[in-house]
């Protein structure tokens, strides 16, 4: 069942604002959506074949539909929020916070509060600050904390009752707010503020207090009270002097947020301002399953209602681009904050400076963490996309190369790179056929193949071969055929260009018929005649839309079908490299299958061809009669004392037949 099935269900849905969710036959949901009007929105998706892989790929699985209806629009798209986070639903865009780097937790919800380093955020009510970068940041701060505030470190269940402190309060290095005589609730909730402070970033706030206390201090003659809060605000004044501050007074708190979307997967980068300085960053990534075919308006909405699932927003939220749906997104924001969020797109200034600067450090996270070979291979279909004039960036790239020795046993391979990287599942290996006629290609007599008598094929060799790899020893006597064997007279061969039309006609009906994968790109090895016999079968199949080009072996030209001259790559470039990658492995692949189809003929006897015995018998045969003649000359008597009387029969047939 597909969508198509539900049309009857869809036009009874209400035209009010809701969430919608698509279920597959095993009753999971695999994709949650929200909608102004819950009718009009998942009616759209009846004309959406064709959009992109992942939508088609969502329609063929959906077998059911279930409704929510809301009051609102931002009531639709919280809820959708939710239900994203709760169902993990296949087709939706998952983006996960990098865990990479820890952040520092303040127990607030214990009576008397620690400092841990944690890996995650949780909803548990608790005060989380972070991610710390570099990570030994985190185990510093946190040592910090017992150092100048004396915030606990132990796990023991704090009831004041107990006889004596610990080590820890010996080195101050903790207040010791187990034994009640020491420490008072009220005194350890004070240094619990002061961490919070130092957590937050707000040092100067922090200094400031510790200055009139330790001034205090002094002037009632608690001197060793006074030198211990000097010493703590020396030592915090020399962190806050250490922090990269990135700060314009004009700034504010806002954040930015910056994108990199490409085929390894996307990273999103959120740059928390706060006072006019950048104090935090957020990083959210997601792979390229979820990635491929996502739109970078959609994915960007998700990264927004992630970051603020479960804190509030600044005042501000800078944007890359503008989204469809921008002042329900600020609504909904707004909603969380309590008060009221502006979410817009910079154009100049310091606003655009920031945002930049997000998209800077998205793009080189995405270089890191998907490799210099991912982000290569990018910049080459890049380059691809521009030179060829491609309309999308050939992410799938197919690839034929035809093998052959003199004419025989003439094959061809298929290889196929999707995204930069070769996808040995997708590959596939032909056997050209001698004889096809128009019926079986289905492109007339050109796709037959060009006709070609024996004397003119054994005068050299046809098409790509392994012969000046293997070397002359391989080859018979004047030119023959491997083993000193020559062709039957009259014998008939493929030349290079109708094996390769048989060849691209064969793939492309199959991919008809079965609609799909389709390529962003084929290539072809070999130069202008192979590609425009490549082009001869996308014609008659009616698929000249498809873009192919050939690369011939010599120059490394690239030629194509709209320009009389080939395209020359530099020499090293990506684009060059990676054509000469996918075009060396269906080489490869070629040769591999070619010089395997050789070695099955050579070792082919004629007992083979009957049908009604196996290999054992197959050997016993001619473990005793010598050879497939031995055997031909054997009475059935013989035969029958070797391999029984039903096999002998059959074998006897076999040569009565071919006699």
């Amino acid at each position: 069942m597909a969508i198509e099935d539900l049309k009857t269900q869809i036009a009874r849905l209400p035209e009010q604002p809701g969430v919608y969710l698509y279920c597959n036959p095993a009753g999971e949901t695999i994709y949650v959506g929200k909608a102004r009007a819950l009718r009009d929105r998942v009616r759209s998706y009846l004309g959406a074949r064709g959009s992109s892989p992942k939508t088609e790929a969502l329609l063929d699985e959906v077998t059911s539909l279930d409704v929510i209806v809301t009051d609102s629009v931002v009531e639709a798209l919280a809820l959708e929020n939710n239900l994203i986070k709760e169902r993990s639903p296949k087709y939706n865009i998952k983006l996960r916070d990098d865990k990479t780097y820890p952040y520092l937790r303040l127990s607030t919800s214990e009576g008397f509060p620690r400092v841990t380093v944690v890996r995650r955020v949780a909803n548990d009510g608790d005060y989380y600050a972070g991610p710390f970068m570099p990570a030994s940041l985190a185990w510093q701060t946190r040592s910090l904390s017992h150092k100048l505030f004396g915030i606990r470190s132990c796990r023991e269940v704090i009831t004041g009752q107990r006889g004596r402190p610990c080590l820890e309060y010996d080195i101050k290095r903790c207040l010791a707010p187990c034994v009640a005589a020491i420490c008072s609730q009220a005194d350890y909730q004070h240094a619990v503020r002061d961490a919070r402070l130092l957590l937050d970033g707000r040092t100067e706030e922090l200094v400031a207090d510790l200055e009139s206390r330790m001034q205090a201090a002094a002037d009632e003659q608690r001197y060793e009270q006074a030198a211990q809060l000097r010493d703590t605000i020396r030592t915090l004044e020399t962190l806050r002097d250490r922090q990269q501050k990135m700060a314009t007074p004009r700034m504010g708190d806002r954040d930015a947020i910056g994108v990199k979307l490409g085929p390894g997967g996307a990273v999103v980068q959120v740059f928390q301002v706060r006072s006019g300085r950048v104090v935090d960053r957020v990083e959210m990534v997601t792979n390229a399953d979820q990635a491929r075919d996502a739109r970078l308006d959609e994915l960007l909405e998700r990264a927004v209602t992630h970051a603020y699932t479960e804190q509030a927003p600044p005042p501000e939220v800078l944007l890359p681009i503008a989204l469809p749906d921008m002042d329900l997104l600020a609504e909904w924001l707004s909603a969380r904050a309590g008060r009221q969020v502006l979410v817009s797109v910079p154009q100049r200034g310091d606003k655009k400076a920031l945002l930049e600067l997000a998209e800077r450090n998205a793009s080189l996270s995405y270089a890191a963490r998907f490799n210099a070979e991912g982000a290569a291979n990018y910049e080459a279909l890049e380059t691809l996309q521009a030179a060829l004039g491609l309309a999308a960036l050939p992410r799938r790239i197919d690839c034929f190369d035809i093998s052959t020795l003199q004419g025989a046993e003439t094959v061809a391979s298929m290889v196929v790179c999707q995204d930069g990287r070769m996808k040995r599942s997708e590959y596939r290996k032909y056997r050209i056929r001698a004889e096809s006629g128009s019926r079986e290609s289905g492109v007339g007599n050109r796709a037959a193949g060009r006709i070609v008598p024996v004397p003119e094929v054994v005068a050299g060799i046809v098409g790509t071969s392994d012969f000046a790899t293997q070397g002359p020893r391989e080859a018979g006597p004047e030119g023959g055929l491997p083993g000193g064997r020559y062709p039957e007279p009259g014998a008939r061969f493929l030349d290079d260009f109708a094996a390769m039309t048989q060849v691209v006609t064969r793939r492309y009906r199959k991919v008809a018929d079965e609609d799909g994968p389709w390529p962003d790109l084929i290539v072809i090895d070999g130069g202008k005649g192979q590609l425009n016999a490549a082009y001869d079968a996308l014609e008659a199949l009616g698929l000249d839309h498809l873009v192919a080009v050939g690369l011939a072996k010599q120059e490394e030209l690239v030629f194509t079908r709209d320009r009389e001259d080939p395209i020359a790559f530099g020499d090293g470039t990506p684009a060059l490299r990676m054509l000469q990658r996918i075009r060396d492995e269906a080489h490869r692949f070629a040769v591999t299958f070619h010089r395997a189809a050789r070695a099955n003929r050579d070792l082919r006897s004629e007992l083979d061809e009957v049908t009604q015995i196996g290999p054992r018998r197959r050997r016993q045969l001619l473990t005793t009669f010598g050879s497939v003649a031995g055997v031909r000359r054997a009475s059935r008597e013989e035969l029958t004392t070797v391999v029984g009387a039903k096999a002998a029969d059959a074998v006897l047939r076999h040569f009565a037949s071919g006699a």
